[in-house]
């Protein structure tokens, strides 16, 4: 209520000094006022400004001798006249009964504005978003007028620090109050400026502030040469933490999608020994299926696989309704994968175990076939999955931009990691895979229905891989080709670690996703510092072949 009752006095305020500004004897008179309303934020405002500048604010004498300002809205009826709202407070003019007015505005005397008063009219205008309730509306403005250095601006700038009570909106006051002081005539407001800065070191002041170190050069002043370069210093030794810190979260946000990715992987080739080369399409198949859910939840989708075509409906949600589908692909891209790899593994896995070389080439070949069966269902060209508004924008912490994608993924691959462990240490399909893994043939010996747990196990780590799709869908574009971006560095990821160790995938994904982003920080080249860390993990093999952590088994095979 507090609030409310705030906003209303601030627009009669406004409104009050509009009144005046009309009714005033001068143009300058007018100008003054005009301009004394810069900072405020009342939506009337702009709203009488350009009804002002339009012609639509007219004097309305009264019986009683008054003039009263009011402006014409809505459209004429046919005696041309129009309703009449009164400017001091927005509510319709009423007659000596209680009824209101409706006024032709040639009958009335139109009130005048000169060129110098349309441009104080502007101005104003364009300052209001200082005042708007929106907090990035007022950071915008505010950047607008620090990066403009124009001294006029400056007594509005400091007026509003003294009220502003945002915490990051407070910082770029006073960076832009800063930035208009490298302007100054004196080199004392000019060294207080550069002072600030130096304690702000905020980066978006460095080319101001190198402009500024390179103008005190010119005129040969050592005390403000001093006190550039330290900003100077400060800003750039900033950046390097700003750079570094950034680099770690998107190293852990890479690792986290190796994680995702391998975790399936290390459940198939390292807990069954199976060289599945067809498990990036599994990773495909979970992006396609969010890329479905998506649609099933807005207008519908539209396939011609084999140059049949029909339609799948849509739900038509909106809002939040439509905004949830990513809480249902998660579990549907699990599903699909885990389906799709049953299947894989009923139809051609079960006949090729212990055979690794005949394995590689058959999912070879199910992944060439998988790839084209994308591209005749979905198309050739990539498709575009919309992320929900809780995960497209992003936390910036001391100028660390965090994505909110990348955050999501790496607090849910720790959850995974963890469901993960539970599985295979406290339940029995757990207990299951890790007997058929330690001794296949004791466990079948003891009942173990091995072809059973072979199934469950390779639809594990198909649906874990169909999970990894659905996260990678809300970082780049969805392609038939998708899931070959990472097969590799998931082999990778899973043999640094050790085959078959969970912990060592952990490890290795965050290793490896952490020095290739770091590589590529230092080396500018993103191809290079793949390169580095494949030679670097070939030489890590040559020291330890059995990776981080070598799974030890009682297997006598």
């Amino acid at each position: 209520m507090a609030l409310l009752s705030g906003f209303a006095h601030a627009s009669e305020l406004a409104r009050g000094t509009i009144v005046r500004a009309v009714l005033a004897d001068s143009p300058a008179q007018q100008r003054d006022l005009i301009v004394s309303l810069a900072g405020q934020g009342d939506p009337a405002i702009p709203t009488l400004l350009e009804a002002w500048r339009k012609d639509s604010l007219f004097l309305y004498d009264a019986p009683d001798g008054t003039r009263v300002p009011i402006q014409l809205v809505h459209a004429k009826d046919s005696a041309d006249a129009q309703e009449a709202l009164r400017v001091a407070d927005g509510l319709p003019l009423l007659d000596a009964s209680g009824l209101p007015l409706r006024l032709v505005g040639a009958d009335l005397t139109p009130v005048e504005h000169t060129s110098a008063l349309r441009r104080a009219m502007k101005s104003v205008v364009d300052l209001l978003d200082l005042a708007s309730p929106d907090t990035e509306k007022r950071i915008r403005a505010i950047q607008t007028l620090g990066f403009a250095q124009e001294p006029d601006k400056l007594p509005l700038l400091e007026k509003r620090l003294a009220t502003e009570t945002d915490p990051s909106v407070h910082t770029v006051l006073r960076e832009a109050i800063a930035l208009i002081g490298l302007k100054a005539p004196t080199a004392g407001a000019k060294l207080a400026a550069l002072a600030e800065l130096r304690e702000l070191h905020t980066l978006a002041s460095s080319d101001l502030v190198k402009l500024a170190l390179k103008d005190a050069e010119a005129a040969q002043d050592s005390a403000l040469i001093d006190a550039a370069h330290s900003a100077v210093i400060a800003i750039e030794t900033h950046r390097s933490t700003v750079n570094f810190l950034g680099t770690l979260f998107r190293g852990a946000s890479l690792g986290s999608i190796l994680l995702v990715v391998a975790l399936g992987l290390s459940i198939t080739f390292g807990l069954m020994g199976v060289i599945n080369m067809a498990h990036g399409e599994m990773i495909a198949v979970g992006a396609y299926t969010t890329y479905v859910v998506q649609n099933l939840f807005g207008e519908g989708l539209s396939l011609s696989p084999f140059g049949v075509s029909f339609t799948l409906p849509g739900l038509h949600a909106t809002g939040w309704g439509y905004q949830s589908y990513f809480a249902v692909a998660l579990p549907m891209s699990f599903l699909a994968a885990a389906l799709v790899g049953i299947a894989l593994e009923r139809t051609v896995i079960q006949f090729l175990y212990r055979r690794p070389l005949e394995s590689l080439l058959a999912t070879w070949g199910v992944s060439l076939v998988l790839q084209q069966l994308f591209r005749l269902v979905f198309g050739a060209n990539n498709v575009q999955v919309s992320s929900p508004a809780f995960l497209s924008g992003h936390w910036t912490i001391n100028e660390i931009l965090l994505g909110w994608n990348r955050v999501f993924v790496i607090g849910f691959a720790g959850l995974i990691v963890l469901g993960v462990w539970l599985v295979l240490t406290r339940t029995s399909l757990g207990l299951l895979i890790r007997a058929v893994m330690q001794n296949r043939g004791m466990a079948s010996c003891m009942g173990v229905r091995t072809q059973r747990v072979n199934m469950l196990t390779f639809g594990l780590g198909s649906g874990l891989a169909g999970l990894a799709g659905a996260f990678l869908s809300q970082i780049g574009n969805v392609g038939p080709s998708l899931g070959q971006n990472y097969i590799v560095d998931c082999f990778m990821t899973v043999v640094v670690g050790g085959v078959g160790n969970i912990g060592g995938t952990v490890l290795s994904a965050f290793g490896i996703g952490m020095t290739d982003q770091a590589l590529q920080q230092i080396l500018l080249n993103p191809v290079l510092g793949k390169i580095l860390v494949l030679v670097a993990i070939i030489l890590f093999l040559q020291w330890r072949p059995a990776g981080l952590f070598a799974t030890r088994s009682r297997s006598l095979d």
